[in-house]
């Protein structure tokens, strides 16, 4: 590794802000991950980061990044990038580059056997919460024994939130409760 890729590592992974995403880059240095995953992508600053943990951490190897993302069906109140926007701006970043727009029970009921071996998933606050309760049931196909899952969560009163890793047996609890039919009221 050289001094500027030494440097840039040190600043991602413990001097970069918003801290609550540091954990991320500390991850994708420590497992050498090769495919991420990330629901809500946002302004896309944080899949710019990540993308460059990755290309400092492991050189020339090619990444997959998928981005899950309302894209253009995005309230006005959530900033974010356009489905083209974030085409143009990822594209060359990465070998492998896919797109779906939507929530993430959609998202993922249309994408989720393409994206087995999932080494990263990365889950923003900002999604829907019962389209977020829904998606468990596909997370489990597209992990492998050594993935890591990471959800985000805003503490009241705070500005900025804190991606929390999510153990394998957390992952399965979500998945049977996800899968299990609705009460009735």
């Amino acid at each position: 590794m050289s001094w500027k890729q030494l440097l840039s590592h040190l600043h991602l992974s413990y001097l970069s802000q918003p801290a609550g995403e540091r954990c991320l880059y500390r991850a994708i240095r420590l497992h050498q991950v090769r495919s991420i995953v990330e629901m809500g992508v946002g302004l896309g600053t944080r899949t710019r980061r990540m993308i460059e943990a990755v290309q400092v951490s492991s050189g020339d190897r090619p990444l997959r990044y998928t981005g899950i993302d309302l894209f253009e069906a995005r309230p006005a109140s959530q900033p974010g990038m356009t489905l083209k926007r974030a085409h143009q701006q990822f594209r060359p970043l990465v070998h492998r580059l896919q797109l779906v727009p939507g929530d993430p029970h959609a998202a993922l009921a249309r994408a989720a056997n393409s994206l087995q071996g999932t080494d990263l998933l990365v889950i923003a606050a900002d999604q829907d919460a019962d389209s977020l309760r829904r998606c468990w049931f596909y997370v489990p196909r597209m992990l492998h024994s050594n993935s890591l899952v990471f959800v985000e969560r805003v503490p009241n009163n705070q500005k900025g939130g804190q991606f929390q890793l999510i153990s394998a047996h957390e992952i399965a609890a979500l998945s049977v409760r996800a899968s299990a039919p609705p009460k009735a009221a």
